[in-house]
């Protein structure tokens, strides 16, 4: 027997592309199911002009393989020397459609990142006046403070007081871990949304740490503990309008994952629907899964839902999904759940 679900076409609004040789491998596994997805700008160099956005989304296109439809929606790294014009004018353009905040050193590639906040001020009143909306990676960096806390005291120091000062931005909490964050969106207006990633949904901390060092599920932010974990199933599969699906899919070659000091990332994009179909099923809420992966993050980014549609199967049978994916680079580990998947897409 199996069960049968449809719903549009989903998009994936925080996505890692990287470029080069690993573009050309993982661009596939997102443009088989998602038509479209927020592009992150944490390149080195990362993109923070206008005219690098529209490189990059050259590359993208050129990478993309015949017959697969695909639709970057491209980003611009925030940093304190940014213009607000030339941020206007690429927004202007619809090219660019959201910008992105890394504090300095938060996470991948971020170095280039905010460290004085009053130094982007011009940019985000721009932005608020534009309707451009503000992406945060959501973590302080000040070494003194725990990294399970840096969520929750970047919401307090950081985000807060930006919102507060900046009247009308519109920002995306991305990749939100903590039951904090998700209490936050619930408090705030429209102006505030928040990305759940697929494997925040799956594991806590317990599974990167506990019978030994699982470095495939190391990532930024971590994985917090299992109440927290529970917070972000019960917000994801509300259907509350400001929750929608942002994977944060971000390959790294194994042997940089499995350095001494290894990378943060899980790479998602291959099984993520069935993975979101199981998740959904098991908190009894199925009906919800084209409202977050779907509905709500077009609506927030003021655009379109997609016309085409994805159906996902469930079967007896468990679905093998492949363990890696190959790039020239070398080999990227697909995200294991640890437990058998039994939906695919049809």
């Amino acid at each position: 027997m199996s069960t049968t679900i449809t719903i549009p076409r989903p998009d994936d609004w925080h996505l890692h592309l990287r470029d080069g040789a690993m573009l050309a491998a993982v661009l596939p596994e997102t443009a088989r199911d998602f038509g479209r997805a927020i592009i992150m700008p944490n390149l080195v160099p990362p993109v923070v002009t206008g005219a690098q956005a529209g490189a990059y989304r050259d590359r993208i296109l050129a990478a993309l393989p015949e017959g697969m439809a695909f639709e970057p929606l491209m980003t611009l790294y925030l940093t304190e020397d940014t213009d607000p014009a030339d941020v206007a004018a690429a927004h202007a353009s619809g090219l660019v459609k959201a910008v992105k905040l890394y504090p300095a050193g938060a996470t991948t590639n971020s170095a280039s990142g905010v460290t004085n906040f009053d130094k982007v001020r011009p940019v985000l009143e721009k932005m608020a006046e534009i309707g451009l909306p503000l992406c945060t990676h959501g973590e302080v960096t000040d070494n003194h403070i725990d990294i399970f806390d840096r969520e929750a005291v970047f919401i307090d120091r950081v985000l807060d007081p930006i919102r507060r000062s900046t009247p009308g931005l519109r920002v995306v909490m991305e990749h939100i871990t903590t039951a904090n964050a998700a209490e936050y969106v619930r408090s705030q207006d429209s102006d505030l949304g928040a990305t759940i990633t697929t494997h925040h949904l799956i594991i806590n901390r317990n599974h990167i740490l506990a019978g030994g060092i699982k470095p495939h599920y190391y990532c930024l932010p971590v994985a917090k503990r299992e109440e927290h974990r529970l917070a972000l199933r019960a917000a994801a599969t509300s259907g509350d309008a400001r929750f929608f699906l942002g994977t944060d899919s971000a390959p790294h070659t194994d042997e940089n994952k499995l350095q001494p000091c290894g990378c943060a990332g899980c790479f998602t994009a291959t099984n993520t629907m069935p993975l979101l179909a199981h998740v959904f099923e098991e908190e009894g809420k199925l009906d919800n899964l084209a409202k977050f992966a779907s509905e709500n993050g077009p609506a927030f980014y003021r655009l379109p839902v997609n016309a085409g549609s994805l159906t996902l199967v469930k079967n007896d049978a468990a679905t093998t999904f492949p363990s890696h994916i190959v790039s020239e680079d070398g080999p990227v580990t697909v995200f294991d759940p640890g437990f058998p998947v039994h939906w695919k897409v049809a």
